[in-house]
C-alpha cells in the first residue's frame, strides 16, 4: 500500500483511467468493467479493477489540481509499478472556435505553476503528453469514427479570478481550453519515464456561458470513456 492508496500490491493494473471525480470512477467501474472490485476508497478517493473486454483496467480518481493527481499518478506509477494514465476529464473553452460536447486529445499543457519546477525542476512552461498513448488514442477515435480535436490546453491553479480576461500564457503558447490537471501528470510521467494522455470534454463555453446540463454530463463523456477503454486495452 502507498501512503494515499490502499490497494495492495498487485491490485492496480498496468494502464489506470484517472477521471478527476471518484463517483465518476465508480460510474466507469460499474458500467463498464466486468468484475469491478473495489480497492482502495482512501480519503473517499475510489479505485476499481477489473476486466474490459477480458483484459485487466483500473479507474480510479485524480481529485482537483496538481497537488492532488500530482499525489495520486506518482504513487500509481511508483508504488504500483503503472506503465500508462490517460486522465479523463472536463473543461472549459476561452473561444468559440470549441464547442460543447467537442472531445479534445492534448498535445501539451501550458501552465504557470511552479509544480514541474519544484517537484522535479523542470524549468518549462509548457510539458507534453508522454509515451506513445496519444497516438493509440488518435488511431482508435478513428476506429470509433470520433473526432478528437489535438490541441493544447491551460492548466491552471485557479478556477475562480479577479481577472476575467483569458491569461496571458494561454496566448502564449496557443491554448483554447482550460483545465486543472494535465500538467502536473505530464510532468510526473516526464520525470519518471511513463506514459500519460489526458482526453477532455468541453463542458463549458466561458466567454458566452454556455454549459452542459447536469442531466446531459452522463450521456456527454461516454464517448470519451468509451474511447479512453478502447484505448487503454490497446497499450496492454
Amino acid at each position: 500500500m502507498s501512503i494515499h492508496i490502499s490497494a495492495k500490491k498487485g491490485e492496480i493494473a498496468k494502464v489506470v483511467l484517472q477521471p478527476g471525480d471518484p463517483l465518476r470512477a465508480q460510474y466507469i467501474a460499474e458500467n463498464y468493467l466486468e468484475n469491478a472490485k473495489l480497492v482502495s476508497k482512501t480519503r473517499g478517493i475510489f479505485y476499481y479493477t477489473g476486466l474490459y473486454k477480458g483484459k485487466e483496467i483500473t479507474v480510479g480518481a485524480s481529485g482537483m489540481g496538481f497537488p492532488s493527481i500530482g499525489i495520486y499518478s506518482f504513487e500509481l506509477f511508483t508504488e504500483y509499478e503503472v506503465d500508462t494514465i490517460i486522465r479523463i476529464g472536463t473543461c472549459g473553452a476561452y473561444t468559440t472556435d470549441l464547442k460543447t460536447f467537442d472531445i479534445l486529445n492534448v498535445e501539451k499543457a501550458a501552465s504557470e505553476s511552479t509544480y514541474a519546477k519544484f517537484a522535479w525542476e523542470i524549468e518549462d512552461e509548457i510539458l507534453s503528453h508522454q509515451g506513445s498513448i496519444f497516438d493509440t488514442i488518435k488511431t482508435t477515435a478513428k476506429e470509433l469514427s470520433l473526432t478528437p480535436k489535438a490541441i493544447n490546453v491551460h492548466s491552471s491553479d485557479i478556477f475562480y479570478r479577479k481577472d476575467p480576461a483569458v491569461p496571458s500564457i494561454a496566448t502564449k503558447y496557443n491554448c483554447p481550453a482550460v483545465e486543472m490537471e494535465a500538467f502536473g501528470l505530464f510532468a510526473n510521467a516526464q520525470y519518471l519515464g511513463k506514459n500519460a494522455a489526458t482526453i477532455l470534454t468541453v463542458t463549458d463555453i466561458i466567454p458566452t456561458h454556455e454549459k452542459i446540463s447536469a442531466d446531459e454530463r452522463e450521456t456527454a463523456l461516454k464517448p470519451m470513456m468509451e474511447l479512453a477503454l478502447e484505448s487503454a486495452i490497446k497499450s496492454l
